[in-house]
């Protein structure tokens, strides 16, 4: 546009985060702050920034594990279900529930956590251990995580909610799966990925194999 500067540096961000760094910002997260349990859910879902902020009570059914998104709080606009892996959902239960208040996070704003001075003390905590970093890196993390696993790119764009990868054109007017049962297993196989990365300190890569068609 005539008259506008150009910026800097307008490529494509492509920061994944090492396995000890994954491991550095788990716990540098802690068990009890907002934020942490934010930051937490973004690297175990993939999910963007904002759905995970704003993430309502009345979205998650709690007994299923299931979290649905309504088309208004998504990117594309269009609705989007995504299973959460049990520790995700451990995650979920262990913020208090405010009475009369849908939102997991934040006291006031409809748009939930709002508090982004948090961001500042995590990365003052994370000095000398990650560099300069945004919460984006956590969605890409974790899609390059789980394709180093064995994901298959497919199941990867389904749980990203992409709908310009395997789904464009013809082929999503043909193919309406949601592919379910194998999303639930490779966010499961994700997260089980992650606990050994924080637990053990060791990168340990296991075989994805999708459910068997019943």
């Amino acid at each position: 546009m005539v008259g506008t500067i150009k910026p800097e540096d307008s490529r494509p961000r492509e920061r994944v985060l090492s396995t000890p760094k994954i491991a550095s910002i788990w716990h540098a997260c802690g068990e009890a702050e907002a934020f942490g349990k934010i930051v937490k859910l973004l690297l175990l879902s993939g999910a963007r920034r904002m759905e995970v902020c704003g993430m309502r009570w009345s979205e998650i059914d709690i007994e299923s594990g299931v979290w649905r998104l309504p088309p208004e709080r998504t990117e594309n606009k269009r609705a989007h279900t995504l299973p959460l892996a049990l520790m995700a959902m451990e995650i979920v239960e262990s913020i208090p529930r405010i009475v009369g208040r849908d939102n997991l996070f934040g006291e006031r704003s409809y748009l939930g956590f709002t508090q982004w001075g948090a961001k500042r003390e995590l990365d003052a905590r994370l000095a000398g251990q990650v560099a300069e970093r945004t919460l984006h890196d956590l969605r890409r993390t974790c899609a390059t995580g789980m394709a180093d696993i064995g994901v298959q790119r497919h199941i990867i764009e389904e749980i990203l909610g992409h709908t310009s990868g395997h789904k464009s054109g013809v082929a999503g007017i043909y193919n309406r799966s949601v592919y379910e049962r194998e999303v639930r297993a490779a966010l499961a196989l994700w997260a089980d990925h992650v606990r050994t990365l924080v637990e053990d300190g060791e990168r340990k890569v296991l075989p994805y194999a999708p459910p068997a068609a019943s």
